[in-house]
């Protein structure tokens, strides 16, 4: 019996002129594999990609961190009964960066930051030593399912 897909309403945001570009290098039918992919449940999500300033704003406002991270998501659903629902923020120029760093290829590191934003709005977390280990693992195996090496041990 072949599983049921799960239902997804994504926005995508690309949010400063700068990263128009951006919807070459990451087509949304793209986008929409990579988070359909990652999906247990039925899903309302925005993948918003942002400059330095703006995900510096939202990391200090939310976590109270003053810098830019890569990814943040912020996860709405109440209890395990409701539908999927978040914001998963990308900041493209910490993304590139952290990329260019470790030499691996720009989609790729993409692709781990949303299935990683995609768990984290499904309520996985890696505070605790025992839930990093299970969502590495997820991580993974999602990202080998979509073609990419695991990200933990690149070359």
């Amino acid at each position: 019996m072949k599983a049921k897909k799960s239902s997804l309403k994504l926005t995508i945001q690309f949010v400063a002129p700068l990263f128009t570009n951006h919807k070459d290098i990451l087509p949304s039918t793209t986008l929409r594999i990579w988070v359909q992919t990652a999906l247990l449940n039925d899903a309302e999500l925005t993948l918003r990609f942002v400059d330095e300033e703006e995900g510096k704003n939202l990391n200090y406002r939310y976590r109270g961190k003053d810098y830019a991270t890569n990814v943040l998501t912020f996860a709405y659903s109440e209890n395990e009964a409701d539908p999927i629902s978040g914001d998963i923020v990308l900041c493209c120029p910490v993304v590139e960066r952290e990329a260019s760093e470790r030499k691996i290829l720009i989609d790729a590191h993409y692709a781990h930051l949303i299935v990683h934003g995609v768990l984290h709005a499904q309520g996985y977390d890696h505070k605790e030593e025992d839930e990093a280990a299970e969502m590495e693992s997820i991580e993974i195996e999602i990202l080998d399912r979509l073609g990419f090496s695991d990200p933990y041990h690149s070359a």
